[in-house]
This record gives structure tokens, C-alpha cells and sequence, in this order.
């Protein structure tokens, strides 16, 4: 059973309210009885960018500024550090018009006759269903309201029903915040509010289709529709702006007609037919990958059995993360569906008009860390809107490449918006990143990895890695000390001073050039992948090892052993990347350790996740473990959202990737079974993970290891996996033909050839009809 559920409303935002989303829209439920608040979202409406009352200009230099970068350089050169306030005094500028993503605002019921008492009061969320809920028993009828928002019909759904006819009566409402113009009508049970953000004009327009089964509608003359004496009534909600992804202007047709088109075609549809559509497409994706890790069904509220993990047992804890990870994964198909803008710093929810850090993209690590799970734990459609969305800032980024950098290619920096934001700031320690887009990049490789689609690699993957290293091959310059080449001036986020080869930017770079390297072999770019291949040897690593046996943050030797900030940058080639490896690299490997336990187990929401991914990287799955407690009792409120803090989304998603990672890990090319399982989880299976290759893996264990693997392979060609199960008998069958299948043995690994849309089924110790056992040793 995946339910969050509670025995008493929402009274805070933050912490309590229930969140559903379709991608573009979100909504957040209070469960309130008197009057209930559904906090409402949609993603495109944000203030800034053009027609800004601010100004805007996308973080450009308002004018040339010849040796500004060549000075910064310089006095690295010359003094090897130098702090941040002087660079960005160089290198930034008062940020204008950069915008903050806005709520769209609240759906209110107000009921007629709220009931003096009530009992038996529950609100969950479903995540195998994406229904929230909201039942209780008042003057002996059971009332009930369930919530969704559907992707199929892009809409979200209410319905309030009763046991006893004739019980339903409220007034419906949207109230918002006052930086805009508004106006709103009600007619035929319609409710449209429509109008204009004060800051930048965008425009905005909602619609709400109110369907009563008995009882009276009556449309108000302020935009409200009251209902009473119904037995039940569905509510459909669409909402959209004028914006557009398109450089530079930002904006598209008026979101009249779109809207209406949709709540009309929804509202034709009805309640039942919504659900089976809204269920169809949301199971489609979530039901993909079951875990089990031991748990049992715990009847205890979400709320409290958070607040009792540290000391519960061990039932309970398990059953508290394998929800945890399911929770992850809601989110993402809820925040990060095709046509709509990426998830941002909050996913899709937001009630201020002044968010943390705007709710914006931040790029040294934010944004990439919600996309984490999405090939690993089987929800490779949620990246379509990462993917579009870069593909939009690469035009303004060449603009930013040209006139700061004097580079081909394309850039943008630590902060982006959705109005093409590629440039500068002023805040001095989060204001310079240009290896943002390389970051981004890597995302666009795994999925080609992961998926093996060889179109999507030429027509949208190697396009961006290509004009990034076009970038990159501009923008590197030769060390002195040494020859190599590196990225200066360079910021190992978001401390430290301002250097030359600081070993996140380096590491960023190298894995760019690796993979162009890689992806020019495959498409036959031969020229430009000996171009990219000769820069890349010739490239600082960014790996190496201090004085106290640590990987060194910066290329010299400034590390304080007592630092626990929160950013690990320096291990970026642990993870997300893929050039520190504890079988391949073990030397850094401890390393890599070395630096992690100076650090500590603390930090931020977000922090505490990544470090949960680095601990499963090097195959520590009781530290990984820890990491993950820490985050459950630290960093988690009670509707499970992370917590920086504020809430900030990121931690989730970061959390469930890392505990896909000690489950499952596929970097250096070989399926690695149960790499980091902690002693926390003995017994237990997991199906429809995803590995690189192209090969979806389910895996049943026991005593702390795998008792059967089953690979199912999307590709013809050799498969290697790694696992304790290789080092007894074992044997391997297709279980599409019941044969056995020739597998060689090196170690703990075994290596069969694959045929597209098999499946193999490794088991340990019994033959089955058809099979043999394979003898280890």
C-alpha cells in the first residue's frame, strides 16, 4: 500500500498540504471541512523577463566589457586565488527582471451548512491512483471529496459526493494574490478568471466547470457559483498563459481559446471517464517498478510515522522509505510531463509570490538532481521537458557565448528562468557557472544510455554536446604550472575563492568531452571527435589526491579538513558522473570516502541526497542507509516533501535515485546487482528498474543477496552483470524460448549475448527444465 494519509486537515502550506499535478498544473489540498483550500498552480506564470517593469536583459552586460574576462584570468594566474566579491565585481551585474515563479492562486469551497462536528475525519494521497482524498462522517453522513490532476486531458478534477442524496451545497471560488489585473465571471456554471500580471503583462486565464447531479447551480455576479442540495458535484479546473518558450520574445497566442477547448472537452467526458483516462495514463508510468524491502502495511499516520522512524521498528522504517521512494517518483510524472516546462525548485507548487530563490532553475545542481531518478527508476518520459527546455536556451545562450566570452557554442550560468536568463548576476558565490550546460548535457547522453534510441542521440543529444564543446574547446586555456588545459575562472560551488581548475569544473568538461567522444564514434563525426579526443587528453582531470588523502576540491591543495559545507562538488566523477568508480578507481575511491566523512553526515535536504548517492556509489550501503535516515528525520516535513530549509524538491528526488542506486548501478557498462544493499534490507525484490543498455532488471534477494535476476534486454548484443550470485551455482534460461543460454564467468560477473525483447532469468542454486547449472570455482 503507497498512501500518505492523516487524521486532521492542513493547517500549513509547507509541511501538510497533499500535492497532485499534471506537469503544467499543480494543486495542493488542505482537506479543510468548512471551507476547503486547494492551493493552484500552472507553471508558465511567472513574473520577469520581456515587458518586465524591471527591465530585462538576460543577464547580458549592458554593454562590451573587452578585458574583463581576460583580467579575471589574469589575476588567477598570478595569484592563484582570489575571492569572490572581486570577480563578480568584474564579471556581474544587479540582475534585472529576472522574474519568480508566481501562484496562480486558490480554489475555495465554502460550504452552505458546515457541520458542527465531525468524526472519522482522513485525508490521504494514493500515489498507485495520483487520487487525493478527503472524507468524514458529519450528522451521520459520510462526505467525500477525491482530487486529481490528469495528464490525459489536461485538467484538474474534483468531485464531492455524500452517502444520503441531497447533502452537497457550497460556494466555489478563486482568490489570488493582488499583483495582477483580474476579472471574473460566472455563466452557465462556468467560472473564467482571467487577466494580466502587473510585472510583465503575461497574461493568464482559468476556467472552472462546476456539474451538479441534483440540487441547484447558481451563477454569481463576482464569479463564484453556488451550489446546494445536490447529491454530488464534479468540478473540472484548466488554467494556462500567453507564454511561449520562444527567444526573445516569450509569448504566444492568448490562452482564451486553449482553455475553454480543454474544459469544454474534459467536462463532456464526465467524472467516471476522466478517472479511467487520468488512471490509464498516470499507471502507465508508475507501475513500472515495484519495491519491496520488507515492509508491512503500517496503520499509523503518515505524519507520526515520520516523527517515530528514528526509534521505530524495523517494519515500520521500511515501510516509511519504501513509500519514500514511491513518493519520489509520484512527484516527478506530477511535476515533469511532455509540453510542459521542467520541474523547478518546488516541482510544479508554489503560494508565494516571492518564492525561495524564485523557484527558479538553478543549475549547479538543482535542476539536474530532479531528474536523477527519471532512466534509473523507469520514468524516461518526464525528461522531454528538461530536453525542450534546454533546446530553447541554446539561442540565447550563443548570444551570451559571443558577447561575454567571445566563444562559439552556447553558455548560461549558476540561475536560468524560463525567459532565456544565460547570463550573470552580482550575488558573488552563485552568480558564475558556466559549466552549467555541460552538466545539462549529461542528461540528454543518458537517456540515449539508457534507452539506446540512436535517433534521439543524432537529432537532439549530439547537437547540444556538439555546440558545448565547440564552447568549451573556445573557452579552455593552458595552465602554466603545468600545460594542461582548464576552466578559468573557475568556482567550486558555493564557497571557496576563485581559481583556475577547480575540480568540479574540470570533471564537468571531462565528462562532456568523454561523451562527444563517444557519441561522434557512434554517428560518424570522426573529425570533431578527434578534435574533442585531443583536447580531452590534454584536459586537467580534476582528480586528484591531498595531502590528507582527500580528492582535492581545487587544484592545489586548499582543503580544511574541518569543512562540512554542505556542496561536494569535488565529487562530481562519483556522481552523477561516472570517472571515480570503486572498482575502477579505487585509489580515488577512498579518497572520495576520505572527503565524505570530513564532510559529515549533515547539510541541507538536497545535500543529504547526494550524499546518499555517493555512499551507494562506493558501494557503502549502511552509510548510504544513514544517509537516507538522516534525511527522513532532518530534512522531511510531514507530507514527505524535502526541506532545505524551505521545501525545496530536489531532496526527493535526489533521495529516491540514491536509493535506486544501492539497488541497482549500470555507469561502467555492466548491470551491477544489489551493489549497495544495506543490512537494513535482507530480504526483499524490486522490479522494472532501468540499466544503461537498454535493459530493464528485476531482482528477488534474500540473507542480504540476489536469489534470481531477470534482465529483460531492449538490444541485441553482450550483457555483462555483476553480482554475489555469480560466485555460487547458478543458472541462466531465456524465458522466452525455455533454453539455457552460454554465459561465461569472470569473478562475480557473467557475460551472455542478448537478443532484443528476451528476458533472462538468472537463479541461484536450482535448475530448472531446459537450464544447467553454471559451477563457480
Amino acid at each position: 500500500m503507497v498512501t500518505l494519509w492523516y487524521d486532521r486537515p492542513a493547517t500549513d502550506w509547507e509541511a501538510e498540504t497533499l500535492p497532485i499535478g499534471n506537469g503544467a498544473l499543480g494543486g495542493s489540498v488542505f482537506g479543510t471541512v468548512a471551507v476547503e483550500r486547494i492551493q493552484l498552480n500552472e507553471k508558465t506564470l511567472w513574473t520577469g523577463g520581456p515587458g518586465s517593469a524591471q527591465g530585462y536583459d538576460f543577464g547580458n552586460w549592458a554593454g562590451p566589457r573587452p578585458d574583463a574576462l581576460s583580467g579575471v584570468r589574469g589575476r588567477i594566474e598570478r595569484e592563484h586565488r582570489v575571492d569572490p566579491d572581486t570577480v563578480a565585481a568584474a564579471l556581474g551585474q544587479e540582475r534585472r527582471g529576472f522574474g519568480a515563479y508566481q501562484p496562480f492562486g486558490e480554489l475555495r469551497l465554502t460550504l452552505t451548512d458546515p457541520p458542527a462536528e465531525i468524526t472519522d475525519y482522513r485525508r490521504d494521497l494514493d500515489l498507485a491512483r495520483a487520487v487525493a482524498s478527503v472524507s468524514y462522517l458529519a450528522d451521520g453522513v459520510r462526505h467525500t471529496r477525491e482530487y486529481f490532476a490528469s495528464a490525459a486531458d489536461g485538467v484538474i478534477v474534483a468531485r464531492l459526493s455524500a452517502d444520503r442524496p441531497g447533502r452537497i451545497g457550497f460556494t466555489t471560488s478563486i482568490t489570488a494574490p493582488d499583483n495582477r489585473t483580474r476579472r471574473t465571471t460566472a455563466s452557465d456554471g462556468r467560472s473564467t478568471f482571467s487577466g494580466a500580471l502587473h510585472d510583465n503583462g503575461l497574461r493568464f486565464e482559468s476556467q472552472l466547470q462546476v456539474l451538479n447531479q441534483g440540487g441547484v447551480r447558481t451563477d454569481n455576479a463576482d464569479g463564484s457559483i453556488t451550489v446546494t442540495d445536490a447529491d454530488s458535484v464534479v468540478l473540472v479546473f484548466a488554467a494556462g498563459t500567453d507564454y511561449a518558450g520562444d527567444y526573445p520574445t516569450y509569448r504566444g497566442p492568448d490562452p482564451h481559446q486553449r482553455v475553454t477547448a480543454t474544459v469544454d472537452a474534459a467536462s463532456a467526458k464526465g467524472w467516471t471517464e476522466l478517472l479511467d483516462a487520468h488512471q490509464r495514463d498516470y499507471r502507465e508510468l508508475f507501475d513500472r517498478v515495484r519495491l519491496d524491502i520488507g515492509q508491512q502495511p503500517v496503520d499509523v499516520p503518515t505524519g507520526e510515522l515520520l516523527r517515530g522512524y528514528a526509534t521505530a521498528p524495523a517494519p515500520d522504517r521500511r515501510a516509511l522509505e519504501a513509500l519514500y521512494f514511491q513518493y519520489g517518483r509520484y512527484l516527478l510524472i506530477s511535476s515533469s510531463r511532455p509540453g510542459s516546462l521542467p520541474a523547478n525548485l518546488q516541482g510544479v507548487w508554489n503560494d508565494s509570490v516571492s518564492p525561495p530563490w524564485s523557484a527558479d532553475y538553478h543549475t549547479n545542481i538543482n535542476i539536474q538532481m530532479n531528474y536523477w531518478p527519471a532512466e534509473t527508476t523507469n520514468l524516461s518520459e518526464t525528461t522531454a521537458p528538461l530536453f525542450s527546455y534546454v533546446d530553447e536556451l541554446r539561442e540565447p545562450g550563443a548570444v551570451t557565448a559571443r558577447q561575454m566570452h567571445g566563444s562559439r557554442g552556447w553558455v548560461v550560468n549558476n540561475e536560468i528562468n524560463p525567459f532565456g536568463f544565460s547570463g550573470v548576476h552580482d550575488w558573488a558565490t552563485a552568480f558564475w557557472f558556466p559549466e552549467a550546460g555541460a552538466w545539462l548535457a549529461q542528461h540528454y547522453y543518458e537517456h540515449y544510455l539508457f534507452t539506446m534510441d540512436r535517433r534521439f542521440l543524432r537529432d537532439r543529444a549530439y547537437p547540444v554536446m556538439k555546440e558545448l564543446a565547440q564552447f568549451w574547446l573556445d573557452a579552455l586555456a593552458v595552465d602554466p604550472r603545468d600545460g594542461k588545459l582548464v576552466v578559468t575562472p573557475s568556482f567550486s560551488p558555493e564557497h571557496g575563492d576563485f581559481s583556475a581548475g577547480a575540480a568540479m569544473s574540470q570533471q564537468i568538461v571531462g565528462q562532456l568531452f568523454a561523451n562527444v567522444v563517444a557519441s561522434a564514434d557512434v554517428l560518424g563525426d570522426h573529425d570533431f571527435g578527434a578534435e574533442v579526443g585531443k583536447a580531452l587528453d590534454r584536459l586537467d582531470p580534476g582528480a586528484r589526491i591531498g595531502s590528507w588523502g582527500q580528492v582535492q576540491e581545487w587544484k592545489e591543495d586548499w582543503d580544511d579538513p574541518t569543512n562540512e559545507h554542505r556542496h561536494v562538488s569535488h565529487l562530481f566523477a562519483l556522481f552523477p558522473g561516472n570517472g571515480i568508480g570503486a572498482l575502477k578507481t579505487p585509489e580515488l575511491a577512498e579518497a572520495a570516502k576520505t572527503s565524505l566523512t570530513a564532510r559529515g553526515d549533515g547539510g541541507t535536504g538536497w545535500s543529504k541526497a547526494w550524499k546518499i548517492n555517493f555512499w551507494a556509489r562506493l558501494l557503502d550501503g549502511d552509510r548510504a542507509h544513514r544517509m537516507l535516515a538522516e534525511q527522513l528525520v532532518d530534512s522531511t516535513t510531514a507530507n514527505l516533501w524535502d526541506t532545505h530549509p524551505p521545501f525545496q524538491i530536489d531532496g526527493n528526488f535526489g533521495a529516491t535515485a540514491g536509493m535506486a542506486e544501492m539497488l541497482l548501478q549500470s555507469q561502467d557498462g555492466v548491470v551491477h546487482v544489489l551493489p549497495a544493499l544495506p543490512g537494513e534490507w535482507p530480504t526483499g525484490s524490486y522490479t522494472g528498474l532501468r540499466a544503461r543498455g537498454d535493459i530493464t532488471v528485476d531482482v528477488r534477494w534474500s540473507g542480504g543477496a540476489a536469489r534470481e535476476i531477470a534482465l529483460t534486454t531492449g538490444q541485441d548484443g553482450p550483457v555483462t552483470v555483476r553480482g554475489t550470485l555469480f560466485r555460487e551455482d547458478f543458472q541462466v534460461v531465456d524465458a522466452l524460448t525455455g533454453q539455457e543460454v552460454p554465459v561465461r564467468v569472470d569473478g562475480d560477473a557473467a557475460t551472455f549475448t542478448g537478443r532484443a525483447g528476451h528476458r533472462y532469468v538468472m537463479t541461484a542454486s536450482v535448475a530448472s527444465p531446459g537450464g544447467s547449472l553454471h559451477r563457480v570455482g
